[in-house]
């Protein structure tokens, strides 16, 4: 059932009591634990973290400890599949599920007992009404029934046959209306679960419980920041939805702001200043030279096709139109001289709209630690993910897990600054399979969509191994291409990609992502059709992310599962 008071009904039931927390490997959900930490140290709250990247995960932290526990808080993910069934606890378990996946299925919806979903009801989540869903069995209907005939039984045979044929007519009667009530139910559950997207930041929403309780800090607000952005980067939401996010998180960094200006540390050397800023949507520009910077940047990268000689003439020409020294732009942002530095926004933006970029910037937040130290929202998105999804060989998950998470306090900064470093490699990695890709025309169209697959011995493939990176190119791939074709049909297609997973084993991890379009509402069914390509193929298949629209499939499935596909959606 859905919570409507977070702070009677979720916080004061767990402050004494000891907690199990089941977190996603996503970095909204790594924002929405930190604040979560921060709000039980605030109240000793005894907690254990567990991070699970996928269900198996998430039913083995369960069986570890079920025994220990009583509540569960499961954030970013559990909402989209009937948890009890899936789990199978006991009837004392009672778990808060904090979850940005849409649709919220409708078992947990509606379950009162165990299933509490610190969710925003003004998602439009459009779950259907309780009574299309489920009804009562009509056994006892037809018991009722049987009993009056055997009562009958002393009544002459003539009038029993007539009752008989009454009893009879009605229950067909039952039947057919039972058979009707249960076509539309599947009509509405198919209509209800086609669609899988994503609602308001779990960061968000834990954040307004520490607004609630006024324990907000900060840092609770800044990490509030990172986890919509988040959404924003990796392509989750709306651009409206993220406008509209982004304006109620700016009323609560002017209301920082002003509470701390009569403070004597406003400029002590470890102060901590939060911003709202329109800034450029150069990835890490920051901490990088501007001219990588806006050769690794999906945005100008795909405006310019700089894949083509042409782009890579035509991005000197913008330099020269901005009248900056190419010996500037090819040194680091830092070093760069401070009167170019001044206005360079202004500069690159007015150079833009005559380029065609005339949205060349975004709103978003600043952070200053101390003096030195400052960084935009997605910087430390795109620096978090590459530690979360870090491939080094004798990585574990859960250190990757613990690396990222300390990313994000601003006592760790060497750990960030290790981030923003690897996050520089995958962006380089993913631009250059995005030019091999389009430039030897690796992505096919396959009739309803569009299909393109890594082989085996592309360079940096052990990197898109993983989800993120992984959706991260498809993502970057698609704006390219819908750029640089000219077949106006193929512009309007989603895109299906599939790197080796892990060559051992023999599987591929697959991922599928809506159409690129101004107006998208980022709805993606790829998860519905995945399930039932493979299940009409038997393809070997395990769906064990919490979006529906990545799975891991045996490669020599493959093509079975790609054609199974193709008939589905044509």
């Amino acid at each position: 059932m859905f919570i409507t008071d977070i702070r009677k009904e979720f916080y004061d039931v767990v402050a004494n009591q000891r907690v199990a927390l089941l977190v996603a490997s996503d970095i909204d959900a790594l924002c929405a634990c930190k604040i979560l930490q921060a709000l039980f140290h605030c109240e000793q709250v005894q907690y254990t973290l567990v991070p699970v990247s996928g269900w198996q995960d998430l039913s083995t932290a369960f069986l570890e400890h079920k025994e220990q526990f009583r509540f569960f808080v499961l954030i970013n993910c559990g909402a989209n599949v009937d948890l009890l069934e899936m789990l199978q606890p006991d009837d004392d378990s009672i778990f808060f599920i904090c979850d940005t996946h849409r649709p919220v299925d409708v078992v947990n919806v509606y379950n009162d007992t165990q299933i509490k979903l610190l969710i925003k009801q003004d998602d439009d989540l459009g779950v259907p009404s309780y009574d299309d869903i489920f009804r009562d069995e009509d056994d006892n209907e037809e018991g009722s029934d049987s009993g009056n005939e055997s009562d009958e039984g002393s009544e002459p045979s003539g009038k029993r046959r007539r009752f008989d044929e009454g009893a009879v007519e009605r229950r067909i009667e039952r039947q057919r209306a039972r058979r009707e009530w249960e076509a539309r139910r599947r009509e509405i559950l198919f209509d209800y679960e086609q669609y899988e997207y994503h609602g308001t930041s779990a960061a968000m929403i834990f954040f307004e419980l520490a607004w609630v309780l006024t324990k907000d800090t900060k840092d609770m607000l800044w990490w509030a920041i990172i986890g919509l952005t988040d959404q924003w980067v990796h392509d989750k939401i709306t651009h409206m939805k993220y406008v509209t996010d982004v304006a109620s998180m700016q009323r609560h960094v002017s209301r920082h702001n002003h509470r701390n200006e009569d403070e004597e540390n406003s400029l002590s050397i470890d102060c901590m200043r939060i911003s709202f800023e329109y800034d450029l949507r150069l990835t890490l520009y920051q901490h990088w030279s501007l001219y990588e910077s806006i050769c690794n940047s999906c945005y100008t990268s795909c405006h310019f096709k700089l894949w083509t000689l042409k782009g890579q003439k035509k991005l000197q020409e913008f330099l020269a139109d901005m009248g900056l020294p190419l010996k500037q732009v090819r040194q680091k942002f830092n070093s760069m001289d401070m009167s170019i530095k001044e206005n360079l926004r202004d500069v690159i933006e007015e150079s833009s709209n005559k380029y065609g970029m005339k949205d060349i910037r975004i709103q978003t937040f600043g952070v200053h630690f101390g003096f030195k130290n400052r960084f935009i929202a997605s910087d430390m998105v795109h620096a978090a993910a590459a530690l979360l999804e870090g491939t080094e060989k004798d990585e574990t998950d859960s250190s990757n897990f613990v690396k990222a998470l300390d990313s994000l306090s601003r006592s760790n900064l060497d750990r960030l600054h290790s981030g923003i470093e690897l996050a520089k490699k995958k962006l380089i990695a993913i631009q250059q399979t995005v030019a091999s890709c389009i430039c030897t025309n690796l992505i096919l169209s396959q009739g309803p969509f569009l299909y393109c697959y890594l082989m085996e011995g592309t360079p940096d493939v052990k990197l898109f191994s993983e989800p993120m990176a992984l959706s991260l190119l498809c993502k970057y791939l698609l704006k390219a291409f819908v750029h640089s074709t000219r077949n106006k049909r193929c512009k309007l297609l989603p895109l299906i990609m599939a790197a080796p997973k892990d060559v051992e084993k023999g599987t591929v991890i697959v991922v599928g992502i809506p159409p690129e379009s101004v107006t998208s509402d980022k709805k993606n069914f790829f998860g519905r059709a995945f399930e039932k390509a493979a299940e009409s193929t038997s393809s070997r298949t395990l769906h064990d992310s919490f979006d529906t629209s990545i799975i891991v499939l045996k490669t020599e499935d493959r093509s079975k599962f790609l054609d199974a596909l193709i008939t589905l959606l044509s």
